[in-house]
């Protein structure tokens, strides 16, 4: 009868044990989901404010917005994840451990594809051209149509599209045509050395005044250049809007060339005088 009492009173302990067991076990994943539930909810108030935050500050470019809103989203759900497995039981510093490893490892592999992230974040901050903006990159010229996080895209001027990595774009000279308002548009004639000095100046100077997109301010510059074999130089400077550059550009040439004939001034060309002397 005693024997049969110990076996029951074993039997009742391990049910006992079991259904703590079970309690716990469904006390923790009840914990973890509380907490997985409080941390979502978390981040999508701060989330939320931080949005409404940085829509204010003007100053700041959509994509740096973006950007900062994405960094700190990503940052919420790793901590996210740390504070779940803790409620979950596992143990935290060793999550943290494997993370820090396979963070490492996977950075050493896209060595290159983080080079030209954070590379795309200092052409948002310093800002050397904005879409639209007509630049020269190296060898490239042509249009900035999209800037990226990891590359932009360059339009050259005969539609061709031109994918760029910004890791070359932090590395190379940018020249930024677009940037200032106004312009300089230098040009240079050749004259004949028949024509006088004033006669080719006061042509120019008229070709000038016929384009009245061409700002007063600074005044225009036009002074005898080089003498040449064949010809003399007369170099041209004159400002005018940077939307107006090639207009300019095209108009003054062809209009100098009326005022040239107008004038008597031969445009002048590479050529040899022979000269036959007799005996």
């Amino acid at each position: 009868m005693e024997i049969v009492d110990v076996e029951q009173t074993v039997q009742q302990t391990r049910e006992n044990l079991n259904t703590l067991t079970g309690n716990l076990a469904l006390n923790t994943i009840i914990s973890g989901l509380i907490t997985f539930l409080i941390c979502v909810i978390a981040i999508r108030i701060v989330k939320a404010v931080l949005t409404r935050t940085l829509n204010r500050m003007t100053r700041l470019d959509p994509p740096i917005r973006n950007l900062i809103i994405k960094l700190v989203t990503t940052l919420m759900w790793a901590l996210t994840i740390i504070i779940v497995a803790g409620a979950f039981g596992i143990n935290a510093t060793s999550l943290v451990a494997v993370l820090s490893v396979a963070g490492l490892a996977l950075s050493l592999s896209v060595q290159n594809l983080l080079t030209n992230f954070f590379s795309g974040i200092m052409l948002l901050i310093n800002k050397p051209f904005k879409e639209g903006d007509f630049v020269e990159i190296g060898d490239k010229v042509g249009t900035i149509k999209n800037i990226g996080f990891f590359s932009a895209v360059l339009l050259t001027p005969d539609n061709v599209s031109i994918v760029i990595p910004n890791g070359d774009l932090t590395a190379a000279a940018v020249k930024n045509y677009s940037r200032e308002p106004n312009r300089r548009v230098d040009l240079t004639f050749s004259a004949s050395y028949d024509a006088s000095t004033e006669t080719v100046k006061a042509a120019i100077q008229e070709a000038i005044d016929m384009d009245s997109r061409i700002l007063p301010d600074p005044a225009p510059f036009v002074r005898l250049l080089s003498y040449d074999a064949s010809s003399i130089k007369y170099v041209t400077r004159v400002w005018c809007k940077n939307a107006d550059y090639w207009d300019v550009y095209f108009d003054l040439s062809e209009h100098v060339r009326e005022t040239f004939v107008k004038h008597g001034v031969e445009m002048s060309y590479e050529h040899i005088n022979v000269h036959m002397m007799e005996k």
